[in-house]
């Protein structure tokens, strides 16, 4: 089932991604993931040190350049998931209203094609095309990629409200703003935030192709690797970005936790 037409948006879509509730963690459960990082960062760091580094691959792996690439991928990636945020939480939220059926499904096909796209594609659009590279054009192309995700699931979250808690509101003397606001957002809290951490994750993946346009990041040490023949270069660049996906994950989950609802 797809959310490309209106008489399926009508319905909850199977493809949205829902976290499963799992319950309250414990304080074990969540010093798992950061022991588990912790050790995949001392034994990369262990391995590098045990290397003869040539000049290319010393310039590559020292301190200050991995520290910059790193930044470079936090802001990338946090940059764009606020974009997406900004657009697709309000977006979603508008698309769920009756008065938008006739055009919902034509903002949602354009939502589809910037998912569609490859993200390699859009970079190599706005260089060749617009003359755009760096920083901006790698937002760009991050925010196409990943409003989808944060949109459907606000539509999917919004429209699974169960209808009579939505006329018990009403009948209360709530107006359509206070239900939204008041019964409509708040129960569809934890089908929003999985889709957000879901486009965290894929920014934090993408964003390693903004190197090919000049806007650093972790993409430019594995870029690095791959264009001067050096796997100690590139298996460091895709570790450091597998980390720091499992590291943004792991802190959205938290962020998760944290906001949704009780009972929920």
């Amino acid at each position: 089932m797809s959310l490309t037409t209106d008489s399926q948006t009508d319905t909850v879509d199977p493809r949205a991604t829902t976290a499963p509730h799992e319950g309250k963690r414990t304080l074990a459960s969540y010093l798992l993931m950061p022991i588990f990082l912790v050790v995949v960062l001392v034994v990369l760091y262990l391995y590098i040190k045990s290397q003869d580094l040539d000049t290319i691959e010393a310039r590559s792996l020292n301190a200050k350049t991995i520290s910059t690439a790193v930044l470079q991928h936090i802001g990338l990636t946090a940059v764009s998931t606020v974009f997406v945020l900004i657009i697709a939480i309000p977006l979603g939220v508008v698309l769920t209203r009756q008065w938008t059926r006739s055009f919902r499904g034509a903002l949602i096909t354009i939502a589809n094609i910037g998912q569609a796209t490859p993200t390699i594609g859009l970079l190599a659009l706005m260089s060749v095309v617009w003359y755009m590279i760096g920083f901006k054009a790698a937002i760009i192309a991050l925010v196409a990629y990943a409003v989808l995700p944060v949109l459907r699931n606000t539509m999917v979250g919004i429209e699974q409200v169960d209808k009579t808690v939505l006329e018990a509101g009403r009948g209360m003397g709530m107006s359509r703003g206070g239900v939204l606001a008041r019964l409509e957002l708040p129960l569809a809290v934890p089908v929003i935030l999985a889709g957000v951490r879901t486009a965290l994750v894929v920014n934090v993946g993408t964003a390693t192709l903004a190197a090919y346009i000049g806007a650093g990041g972790l993409g430019k040490i594995i870029v690095a690797g791959l264009s001067t023949n050096r796997i100690l270069v590139t298996i460091t660049g895709a570790a450091l970005t597998a980390v720091l996906a499992l590291l943004i994950d792991y802190l959205a989950g938290i962020v998760e936790d944290v906001l949704r609802p009780k009972g929920l």
